[in-house]
């Protein structure tokens, strides 16, 4: 009986370290390789697909819904780990190192300001999240909101651009309403026309996303801000898609408040997300999940992000996330999506029997697409695309494919993929 339990404890260690296997933890994952000048020619992009451990022969064009962390972020992550689990004897709890053991109780300042320089704020306005989701519960169960108090969202939202709103509704017997969007949308106004006309005196929040998830439009969010702040109402951005996506200015576009995952166009780990609350009003915003710091007044960002115990290898592995978007470039990073995006669509646009449901109004657009192919569902292009040359988007509902790309991706997978659809007429 010892012997058979050895055999199972062996097999289940054994198990669990496979995943591991593929990781190449010699491999000197640098940031010295990003910061060539040789611009934004095919050599470097190949180089840069070099610095993820993605398998060869397969291609992901899935970032909408979770973007491949960089070798280098998963070295600092696994890392920290690894040395933590041997030296946690070693830790000082109270003189400086308790971020070492565990998050939910420190204000990690630096990484903070180095996201307030991304998306244009101080870090004082920025907490830290696990997710978009996070932040826009944060914001909504935060407010002071009355019976009868009308709250906006659009009727192109993602579960988590709308459940809090929804409950909210619900429990203080607030209206829900939706603004119908145009499909597809190609006129800025259009959607700003679309937004407004359900205003009344009543709303409360115009809560929106900065792209939408399933369709990738990019809002004209500016505009509908400026608007609302004339009107008294407060602004809630879903920006889940946008932050590494397009550019994020957060003054600029004059929102109220602002939240986006990280893990998925920053490629931070999963569990990496911020929200932004603009200074003039965050002292208006109730801490949701209260703990030492939910009065703290001068960190109103650390006041909001008080969450308990949680890993902080993921800290570090979001650090180290942002230390490579910013070795490679805010512009040159956002600009080979855009390059990227185009690129597909243009290929796409040939194709009498592809029609495609994203903006196809460049401005409005960037690295997600979305499409059908006539005669075939969603599911099934997909299967057809990984069956025969490993190319995984992901498909939405029972039509529709979304086809994400970012830096790690390249114009000869793109040819590929465009090449099965043009067969499937």
């Amino acid at each position: 009986m010892s012997q058979r339990r050895e055999f199972l404890k062996r097999s289940a260690i054994g198990a669990l370290s496979l995943p591991l296997l593929s990781f190449d933890f010699k491999k000197d994952w640098s940031l010295d390789v990003l910061t060539s000048d040789q611009g934004d020619n095919e050599d470097y992009w190949k180089m840069v697909r070099k610095q993820f451990p993605l398998k060869e022969g397969q291609t992901y064009f899935n970032n909408g819904t979770m973007g491949p962390t960089s070798g280098y972020a998963l070295d600092k992550m696994i890392h920290h780990m690894l040395y933590w689990g041997e030296h946690g004897a070693e830790v000082d709890y109270k003189n400086g190192s308790g971020p070492e053991l565990l998050t939910g109780y420190f204000p990690y300042e630096e990484l903070r300001k180095k996201l307030g320089k991304i998306i244009n704020c101080e870090f004082g306005e920025i907490s830290l999240t696990q997710n978009a989701t996070f932040g826009m519960n944060y914001v909504g169960m935060g407010l002071d909101l009355k019976k009868g108090d009308e709250l906006l969202n659009t009727n192109q939202e993602h579960g988590g651009g709308f459940g809090a709103w929804q409950l909210l509704a619900k429990r203080k017997e607030c209206v829900y309403k939706q603004a119908t969007m145009p499909m597809p949308a190609n006129d800025p106004q259009e959607i700003i026309d679309a937004v407004l006309k359900e205003v009344t005196k009543k709303t409360k929040v115009i809560a929106i996303p900065h792209i939408v998830s399933v369709y990738g439009t990019v809002m004209p969010i500016k505009e509908i801000c400026a608007e609302a702040r004339k009107r008294g109402i407060f602004t809630v951005i879903d920006g889940a898609q946008c932050v590494g996506h397009v550019k994020v200015d957060v003054k600029d576009l004059g929102c109220d408040a602002y939240y986006s995952s990280l893990h998925k166009w920053l490629l931070a780990p999963s569990g990496s997300g911020i929200l932004y609350v603009n200074k003039e009003v965050v002292e208006d915003i109730w801490a949701t999940i209260p703990s030492y710091n939910w009065d703290n007044q001068e960190d109103h960002g650390f006041r909001l992000m008080q969450n308990g115990t949680g890993n902080p290898a993921i800290l570090a592995g979001f650090d180290a996330a942002v230390d490579f978007y910013d070795t490679i470039g805010e512009d040159r990073w956002l600009g080979r999506i855009k390059e990227l995006g185009a690129y597909l669509r243009k290929g796409l646009r040939e194709f009498d029997h592809v029609n495609i449901h994203s903006s196809t109004n460049e401005a409005l657009a960037a690295g997600i697409t979305t499409y059908a192919v006539d005669g075939l569902s969603g599911p099934d292009l997909q299967k057809t695309l990984w069956e025969r040359e490993k190319l995984q988007p992901r498909s939405v509902g029972e039509e529709l494919m979304r086809h994400s790309v970012h830096i790690y991706n390249s114009k000869e997978e793109i040819d590929r993929a465009l090449q099965v659809i043009g067969t499937l007429a």
